[in-house]
């Protein structure tokens, strides 16, 4: 059987940035890796992961493409981890986060599964749309309530005879 893919590129700007892609379903999450990266323009050599998620995008398990565990909390790996052992008709959905300096985040999607086709090569690009931008979108991170600091507008960090402590504690 043949999994076919959305990857969208989680992005602000005007012009959506997807590609569709065929993969094997007895293929590796690491094959589904390579063939985003090389389909985005991407050199693969970064670090990237794979995150289980829900109808809503919320970020699950992680299947890492390096052990960066240090035996401490084991995570799956890529290229151990087939994709019809994590990707089905129940879960569809995964986060796909490449580069953690720039922090490329991609919506993958499963779209159908299908027989293969005679004569086509695995992976398969299938469509393409929009350009990939010079550097990845930034994401804004904001703080669920800023209300516990408000009272403080008028704090000096730089006023050290009024802070509360004894600066010669040592």
């Amino acid at each position: 059987m043949i999994y076919r893919f959305r990857v969208i590129l989680d992005n602000d700007t005007k012009e959506d940035v997807f590609r569709d892609l065929e993969i094997k379903e007895t293929d590796t999450m690491e094959d589904l890796h390579n063939i985003i990266t090389q389909s985005f323009g991407f050199d693969g050599t970064e670090m990237a992961s794979f995150y289980l998620s829900n109808d809503e995008w919320d970020q699950g398990e992680e299947i890492s493409l390096f052990d960066m565990s240090e035996g401490a909390n084991q995570v799956r790996l890529m290229n151990e981890t087939s994709l019809s052992d994590t990707v089905h008709e129940a879960q569809t959905k995964l986060i796909y986060v490449y580069d953690f300096l720039n922090m490329w985040t991609f919506f993958v999607e499963l779209a159908e599964i299908a027989e293969e086709n005679e004569g086509v090569d695995y992976p398969n690009l299938m469509f393409v749309q929009g350009q990939v931008p010079d550097h990845a979108p930034e994401k804004i991170f904001e703080a669920e309530s800023d209300d516990e600091y408000d009272d403080d507008d008028d704090f000096n960090i730089d006023d050290y005879d009024n802070l509360d402590f004894n600066e010669n504690w040592n």
